[in-house]
């Protein structure tokens, strides 16, 4: 029996979940602690004063890009987080900035308040699930990367990932938006 595409896409997501896990729990606190912690001067050049620059708060093993966001406000950059209200809603990117409050979304995340600024990020730190090398990211499966990246036009999109989240190739689905550019904490990967 061949599987369909949603379905190996399902299967290929609990794969580089756990393949991420088993190396979050291989590093050491120092490797961890130094991951993601200063901007590449790539990612540094796009973060110019007045630029406003999208993350989101990891959960679990995400690769973490807060230091990331951080180091974007020394530059002079504003920062927005993403707001989803459902599966089938389209996600805005609101204005953030560390110490506003935020409230629990659906499927896990946390996200500024309804009624925060909506805006429109220079530059989308990404989570990925997996990504491979023609820069196709594996998200969490309801596409709302996807939908958002495909409106934004001059945003620069760029995937924040574990190196041990690399596939050799990934299956696409027409709607899939690539990345501009994929950091791990080894290296940074662009076209």
């Amino acid at each position: 029996m061949q599987l369909q595409q949603s379905d190996v896409k399902s299967e290929l997501r609990r794969e580089f979940r756990a393949r991420r896990d088993s190396f979050i729990a291989s590093l050491n606190r120092g490797e961890a602690e130094i991951a993601f912690s200063c901007l590449p001067s790539p990612l540094a050049q796009l973060c110019k004063p007045g630029k406003v620059v999208a993350g989101y708060i990891a959960i679990g093993s995400e690769a973490d890009p807060s230091k990331l966001l951080a180091a974007a406000v020394e530059r002079g950059c504003a920062l927005a987080l993403p707001h989803v209200t459902s599966k089938l809603s389209p996600m805005r990117f609101l204005q953030w900035q560390a110490g506003d409050p935020l409230e629990s979304g659906p499927f896990g995340l946390s996200q500024p308040t309804a009624d925060a600024p909506q805006v429109t990020p220079d530059v989308v730190l990404v989570p990925v699930v997996a990504f491979d090398a023609n820069l196709m990211r594996l998200g969490q499966g309801a596409g709302h990367y996807d939908r958002a990246l495909s409106v934004l036009g001059n945003s620069i999109a760029v995937g924040i990932a574990w190196s041990a989240q690399q596939a050799d190739s990934l299956p696409l689905d027409p709607w899939d938006m690539p990345l501009d550019a994929v950091l791990t904490e080894r290296s940074w990967i662009s076209r």
